[in-house]
């Protein structure tokens, strides 16, 4: 990833409620979420989420697909990706491994057990 197309991707990020959107699509996995889902989780308003899902998509952050008659947005994972590599690429001399703190490995949520 070059710089320009790492400022691009952080300011479609560089707003509360595009950078919620981009965290719930995340969560959702490659099996992305209904605008009526995420507009429903977020509570924001049908036309304000598409102004967001739009600078996302422009940003290549998320892509869309209609299944049946929904429209379903997905994280594009492969972006987010290159972003944290330009984004840590040079951490500690090149070893990123030694840079990241024990939280930021990926831990399992934890579900509520059934009674």
């Amino acid at each position: 990833m070059e710089s320009y197309e790492a400022v691009h991707t952080l300011s479609a990020l560089a707003q509360e409620a595009r950078l919620a959107i981009f965290r719930l699509l995340v969560e959702a996995g490659p099996e992305g979420l209904s605008v009526g889902k995420i507009g429903a989780t977020l509570s924001i308003p049908p036309a304000t989420l598409s102004f967001h899902l739009v600078q996302l998509k422009h940003a290549d952050l998320v892509s869309c697909e209609r299944r049946g008659r929904e429209l379903i947005h997905v994280a594009d994972f492969r972006r987010m990706n290159a972003l944290l590599g330009y984004l840590t690429e040079n951490c500690c001399g090149g070893d990123a491994a030694q840079c990241l703190p024990s939280q930021a490995k990926c831990k399992p949520k934890k579900t509520r057990k059934s009674k």
